[in-house]
């Protein structure tokens, strides 16, 4: 009876068997050569949300799981396939069919967010205008708020200079982008023109005052540097 109910006890992160369903066809296949994988893959999928969503160390991973050596192994290869960013960039797509969009986004807005990071050796930087030393997080997400990229950068790099990274890798991931909204932090001719005139600050209005024709129109010279890159014409 104990082993049952060790066997059919599950943590909040388990996947559903819906989930699962959705997942088992993406995961690669076992060689037809060799050994048998000894482990089933949805129990290492559970082990890693597991981790995910705790934040523990991995041998802190509890016994209800396969062996942590064994489950760290898999989510090595699981990064080497993409196979985290292809599940998410697919249930994206289906939830934005769900909703009556177009399966990939034509449009994004971008922000940055400055957080700490006291762990030694980790790229850090110091943001003057959060007065904060950490890494800075450069988001996009499509107009609905569905996340579509994410880059991490020391916390000393502008704005601008982040979102040309987004900007160079978005291309590639969602081609059909054509415009990302944003605010005047990523002008970079604002910046140049507010430093050389610090006494007409008060022309330049704080991002949340800022309406949404504003930030159109400034949107306009992000899209202008997407409209270079010649997506494929829809089916």
């Amino acid at each position: 009876m104990a082993a049952i109910e060790r066997k059919t006890k599950r943590y909040p992160s388990d996947l559903t068997d819906e989930e699962w369903e959705g997942i088992a066809p993406l995961l690669p296949k076992p060689s037809r050569r060799g050994r048998k994988p000894g482990v089933a893959m949805r129990e290492v999928l559970n082990a890693i949300r597991y981790m995910t969503r705790s934040g523990g160390g991995w041998r802190m991973l509890p016994k209800d799981f396969p062996p942590w050596q064994t489950v760290y192994w898999w989510f090595r290869r699981f990064v080497r396939l993409m196979l985290f960013q292809t599940i998410h960039d697919i249930a994206l797509m289906m939830d934005r069919e769900r909703a009556g969009r177009e399966a990939s986004p034509s449009a994004g807005i971008i922000d940055s967010q400055t957080v700490k990071a006291p762990a030694p050796g980790a790229q850090r930087g110091y943001d003057a205008a959060k007065k904060t030393v950490g890494r800075k997080r450069h988001i996009v997400v499509d107009t609905d708020g569905r996340l579509l990229m994410l880059n991490l950068t020391p916390a000393d790099l502008s704005d601008s200079a982040g979102a040309q990274m987004i900007l160079d890798a978005i291309r590639k991931r969602w081609p059909w982008v054509k415009h990302l909204f944003a605010d005047g932090a990523y002008d970079r001719r604002n910046s140049w023109t507010r430093r050389r005139s610090r006494s007409s600050s008060s022309r330049w209005a704080d991002a949340s005052r800022v309406n949404l024709a504003s930030r159109c129109c400034r949107a306009a010279r992000w899209s202008s540097a997407l409209d270079d890159t010649m997506a494929p014409p829809r089916a």
